[in-house]
């Protein structure tokens, strides 16, 4: 039987946290920032954590690697 592959556009866009979550960026903080108010910039800094159904999913991709 082949190894599972991980899957390559997951790897870059979620990160697995140590306690086993899954990390995002924010959306909305690419570009143009500039009519966006500084409260809202403000909120979309940090990570994001994946909740729900799809965190299975996306922790269940990425963890086929190791």
């Amino acid at each position: 039987m082949p190894k599972q592959k991980t899957h390559k556009g997951m790897k870059k866009r979620f990160k697995i946290t140590a306690s086993g979550k899954a990390k995002h960026r924010k959306a909305y903080r690419g570009h143009i920032l500039s009519k966006k108010s500084p409260k809202r910039k403000i909120r979309l800094r940090g990570d994001g954590v994946v909740t729900g159904a799809e965190a299975k999913l996306i922790v269940n991709a990425l963890r086929s690697s190791s």
